[in-house]
């Protein structure tokens, strides 16, 4: 055996005992006529000890390894004089009597440190060297144990998992597809998965009455820190369910993961509409865990001579609790935070207490004293609060004000990472209008079925048409999503007819569902959790790249294996994908 015990399991109840331990060198330290080095694998580090009087032979081998060489260390465990209490083994360490150079390692490009000097580039391209850094390494470690969490619950619950192709055909809604030319069958392509949406439809046509799948998919989208070009879902779908049987069971999903990885209990999961969310935070996923609600002052400031009032379909502001002593600097930054092109305002008006609760305002010369107070009572500001409020278009102004939001909680320490405030989003409208198209687009896709009492608008007023669907938000990031499905042939048809396809269309692109619905299909519906969001989340972070084993930059680029990448032109003719035939030499 290369080694009896990991190098993260020694303790105090070892001392005396003759151990294998088999790793990496972290780091050598070499002090007069000792040597010591830290041997690290998977499971943590242990301290080796080499001694010129005990062992010069031992001592001289141990001075010529550098980092990240590979050995093999055989010796007696004993107590250590100078205790390390930051090491799970800083109690012990090793006195070693027999080494072997497994492998030699070259200069890492950077170091292999919980901090490392290694850029993001620098460590991608050497990735398998990035996953030797505990940090790293334990997020591979939490999602693992967050996948097996998430399997033991579902399979307690009778779901069955079940495996759908990779190779699919393209469909024109939703995202872009990647795309696999077919060599036996000429011009002709297959698509890789955005999900399993119509495989598990059809699993429940077939009977299978619980289903879900740990599944890669695959989006060619523009890319930022929560996107990567293959992504993991947690895919499931439920027979004989409505909306209050997928809430009730994957609420379940949720606390039964934080309970089992984080020690957290949950409460009852809130619920919002669509509406009030927007209406409240200004977007459909909203972060709970700090107030900062929105307040509309729209009939309270207009028709008072500010233009910039008077002239906006919406004014809408937030209370930022304790902030009423920002400087003059401070308001400006945060000015300069709502005009970045990205949120486009011309500007933002600002409210304070006082300690003695006298109100004073960027707007002074158009509001007076009263009228001030008069704001304050609408935001319930007290002594020492800050009012902002920004004015515009209603979708542009909620937006800017929802950013703007966040930012102060993040600035304000109010978004803790690890304190867990799930929220379920349900009754999103059905459709989207889209000007440029001039067509209506499904707000979650195609087969989302409408609320029952709504269905009779389809005709009237497709706007106003609520969809059967939910989200559910953690932290202020939609986490994941479903609905009911339809389940009728004729409904799913009028559907798609709405979304612009024409009967042939259809058929050639759905017919095999429609076909499928013939056949006796029960009610059923599902959810997909991003399972890669999930795990970040609970990894007290917002960026998934460090929480897969491999991940793309920013560019969809593999900079470790340099993908994607070109072909041999062979390749590019045997799939009749040259434009010209092969040159022959």
């Amino acid at each position: 055996m290369f080694r009896s015990h990991s190098c993260g399991e020694i303790r105090l109840d070892h001392v005396g005992q003759t151990v294998t331990l088999a790793g990496w060198v972290q780091r050598r330290r070499d002090l007069g006529g000792m040597s010591f080095i830290d041997l690290r694998d998977r499971y943590g580090i242990t301290q080796l000890s080499f001694n010129e009087l005990l062992d010069p032979e031992r001592l001289a081998q141990a001075r010529k390894l550098n980092r990240e060489f590979v050995i093999q260390a055989r010796g007696t465990v004993v107590e250590r004089e100078n205790k390390n209490p930051n090491m799970a083994t800083g109690d012990i360490e090793l006195r070693v009597h027999e080494l072997v150079l497994l492998n030699a390692s070259a200069t890492p490009p950077f170091t292999i440190e919980d901090e490392t000097d290694g850029g993001e580039e620098l460590r991608m391209k050497y990735r398998y060297l990035d996953i030797r850094r505990a940090p790293v390494r334990q997020n591979l470690l939490l999602r693992h144990r967050i996948n097996r969490s998430v399997r033991s619950y579902l399979d307690n619950l009778g779901f069955v998992d079940v495996e759908t192709p990779f190779l699919i055909k393209s469909t024109p809604e939703g995202a872009r597809d990647f795309v696999v030319p077919s060599r036996l069958n000429q011009n002709q392509f297959y698509a890789l998965p955005q999900s399993p949406q119509t495989f598990k439809q059809l699993l429940m046509v077939a009977g299978m009455d619980r289903y879900y799948q740990i599944v890669r998919c695959f989006r060619d989208e523009d890319l930022r820190a929560d996107r990567q070009p293959e992504f993991t879902q947690i895919d499931c779908e439920m027979a004989f369910v409505e909306q209050e049987d997928i809430l009730n069971t994957f609420e379940g999903l949720l606390r039964h993961v934080l309970r089992e990885v984080h020690g957290v209990k949950l409460a009852e999961v809130p619920r919002m509409t669509y509406d009030e969310a927007m209406r409240r935070y200004g977007n459909d996923k909203p972060d709970i865990r700090f107030g900062m609600e929105f307040i509309e002052l729209t009939d309270r400031v207009k028709g008072q001579g500010f233009p910039v009032f008077d002239q906006a379909e919406l004014v809408v502001g937030l209370n930022a609790k304790g902030c009423g002593t920002y400087s003059r600097k401070q308001l400006d930054a945060l000015t300069d935070f709502v005009k970045r092109p990205q949120l486009g305002m011309t500007g933002l008006i600002w409210m304070r207490l006082d300690e003695q609760g006298l109100p004073s305002s960027s707007v002074t010369k158009f509001f007076d004293e009263s009228a001030l107070k008069n704001w304050a009572e609408a935001f319930g500001a007290e002594p020492g609060d800050l009012v902002l409020v920004l004015a515009g278009g209603a979708h542009k102004t909620r937006k800017a004000l929802s950013e703007l939001r966040l930012h102060l909680g993040q600035e304000l320490g109010l978004r803790k990472p690890f304190e867990f405030a799930p929220l379920w989003v349900v009754d999103f409208p059905l459709l989207e209008w889209d000007e440029d198209s001039g067509r209506w687009f499904a707000m979650h896709h195609p087969f989302t079925s409408p609320k029952p009492e709504d269905i009779a608008l389809l005709e009237t007023n497709p706007g106003a048409v609520r969809a059967n669907a939910y989200d559910i938000v953690l932290n202020g990031n939609e986490i994941g999503g479903g609905s009911i499905r339809i389940h009728d042939r004729s409904l799913q048809a009028r559907m798609l007819e709405l979304l612009g396809f024409s009967p042939e269309e259809a058929q050639a692109q759905f017919g095999f569902l429609m076909n499928a619905f013939e056949y006796g299909a029960p009610p059923h519906g599902g959810i997909a959790f991003g399972f890669d969001r999930l795990v970040a989340l609970m990894g007290g972070d917002e960026v998934i790249r460090d929480y897969i084993a491999f991940p793309k930059n920013n560019s969809g680029r593999d900079v470790m294996i340099d993908a994607p990448a070109a072909i041999a032109e062979a390749q590019m003719q045997e799939l009749n994908l040259l434009l010209r035939p092969l040159k022959r030499v």
